[in-house]
């Protein structure tokens, strides 16, 4: 009795101990694939991605590299998920990427052991970085059709009961704007994958197997001491059932909710903290992928945004922004205009909600759809001379050191100041982004009146490291060169010891641009700490696990 009065008090901690939505708002994050990111003795094997098998990489290796992601700016990592997949190869390879689970009660072996896990966590924590894990929820993986459940999966998964019926989703059941018909409960109910390689959808209706992902999920953030995590799959999964979820996780939660309309999207957030922005990924992509792209489709999204997601009034923790991810063609790989994946690489970073970049695209890569936009970053050398690496470097900067400069630019929405279908002029004070679609033979003119500065401020552009001065009334006049974006923060909020625009910058603040501008997510004794020295952590790890 006093073993389990112990096991509820732990499970129980608060979540305090764990990074919550408004510690995330400053982040910037870095999604990596862990097998394709780094290997644990630097080798660079050769990965052909059409292989779709596992190329090495590990958690050992991801530590070794984080000088390089934390020397662009990022301070947090999301990296692929974590536990035991199919083994072998299926009609679609190998579970290198770590979404076809077969027992989440154990690690996938391929990247690490447990001490390597908690090591990368003890690691990024040192340097203040936060880490945020992919969970895969909906559905087990399976080699055949049916399924063998007794034989392949463990309790309390070895049941018929512990799935819905087998039935495939169609591409019928999704909704189908703007009439919005469809099948919501075959969308949750009904299975993903094939016939070849079947992904068993989960009966979350079933209370049993729900307190499972409950107890599941506090003991990993605990075990792990885990900052955050993106969860996949989500609109699969009835809502309510993420709302529990989420509160046991104890920590910030990005869900995927895989649509492009924010009616759709946006009741998600009343049930998790945040979600990905799919909805203005789809005109993001589409406004800066060719000089023909509607930029004010970009705007439309945003407003419609603001005003319905959470609780109808603005929030930066209800969205994760992003332009490539493991699901989706590069964005390099459908234009080659290096202007405009440097406007389309700095929405992520000047828009509300956290920034997510893609790990690769900083390489400038650009591999098409899965699994050719899986590819392996060591072929890259890890250069960090490289446009686009500068890039991200500047991109991060610039929203920290507006950020250090106004205690309300997190809570404060995007304005478009103007919106002409071909250009952008995004405010967030004290970051003015000027944003065109018109290409590397383009100089974009710019004239915003009234941009929100101090009467003849000095400013710097961040992407050029050009001097702009505001004009007797505040506004901005200046010229985009050849057709890159302009991201302006005053000259005074940029830290001379920064390694941005070091020249212009005129700020006495610390570099906002190698460190993390947050403390560390976690301080004093951890709860497993604690459950070791009283020799209950190993009954904990089996009680809540198996």
């Amino acid at each position: 009795m006093r073993a389990a009065a112990l096991l509820s008090a732990l499970l129980a901690a608060p979540a305090a101990l764990a990074a919550s939505a408004s510690d995330w708002q400053s982040r910037t994050i870095y999604q990596l694939v862990t097998d394709r990111f780094a290997t644990t003795d630097g080798s660079g094997p050769a990965c052909d991605t059409s292989d779709r098998v596992y190329c090495g990489g590990t958690w050992q290796g991801v530590i070794n590299k984080l000088d390089y992601i934390q020397g662009m700016g990022f301070d947090a990592i999301w990296i692929s998920p974590v536990v035991k997949n199919l083994e072998g190869n299926t009609t679609e390879g190998q579970a290198f990427h770590g979404y076809w689970t077969q027992d989440p009660t154990q690690l996938n072996q391929h990247f690490g052991s447990e001490s390597d896990l908690q090591a990368l966590s003890t690691a990024l924590h040192k340097r203040g970085m936060y880490l945020m894990v992919d969970v895969v929820i909906n559905h087990l993986a399976a080699p055949t059709n049916p399924p063998q459940y007794t034989s392949l999966y463990s309790a309390p998964f070895n049941t018929d009961s512990s799935f819905h019926n087998e039935c495939f989703i169609n591409a019928t059941d999704y909704p189908n704007p703007p009439v919005y018909a469809g099948n919501q409960t075959r969308v949750e109910q009904c299975w993903l994958g094939d016939n070849n390689l079947p992904l068993a959808d989960i009966n979350t209706e079933n209370q049993d197997l729900v307190n499972f992902w409950y107890n599941w999920v506090a003991n990993m953030t605990k075990t792990y001491s885990i900052d955050g995590l993106r969860i996949d799959t989500v609109k699969h999964v009835r809502q309510d059932f993420w709302t529990g979820f989420s509160q046991n996780a104890g920590v910030w939660c990005v869900g995927e909710v895989l649509a492009n309309e924010t009616q759709y999207v946006g009741p998600y957030t009343k049930f998790l903290p945040a979600v990905l922005d799919y909805p203005t990924w789809f005109p993001l992509i589409n406004g800066f992928m060719t000089p023909q792209g509607n930029l004010s489709a970009i705007a439309d999204t945003v407003q419609q945004t603001q005003s319905t997601y959470g609780n109808g009034s603005y929030n930066g923790n209800v969205l994760a922004s992003f332009l490539e991810n493991h699901d989706q063609p590069r964005f390099g790989g459908q234009t080659q205009d290096q202007s405009l994946i440097m406007n389309a690489m700095a929405w992520p970073f000047v828009q509300d909600g956290i920034p997510i970049m893609y790990y690769g695209q900083e390489q400038a890569y650009s591999g098409g759809a899965d699994p050719a936009n899986r590819e392996a970053l060591w072929l890259s050398g890890y250069e960090t001379d490289k446009p686009l690496v500068k890039h991200a470097m500047a991109l991060n900067a610039a929203r920290k050191a507006a950020a250090n400069a106004s205690s309300s630019f997190y809570s404060t929405p995007i304005k478009f100041l103007q919106n002409t279908g071909t250009q952008l002029a995004v405010s967030k004070p004290p970051l003015l982004a000027l944003l065109s679609n018109q290409g590397s033979s383009s100089s974009p003119q710019w004239s915003v009146a009234s941009a929100g500065y101090k009467a003849n401020e000095d400013l710097v552009d961040v992407v050029s490291c050009t001097k702009v001065t505001a004009d007797s009334n505040g506004g901005v006049s200046t010229t985009a060169q050849s057709g890159k974006p302009v991201v302006l923060v005053p000259a005074s909020a940029l830290p001379k010891s920064g390694s941005v625009c070091q020249s212009l910058a005129t700020g006495n603040g610390t570099s906002t641009t190698n460190q993390s501008s947050a403390a560390a997510p976690r301080a004093g004794l951890h709860w497993t700490s604690l459950a070791a020295a009283l020799g209950v952590a190993a009954f904990i790890a089996k009680v809540v696990v198996a």
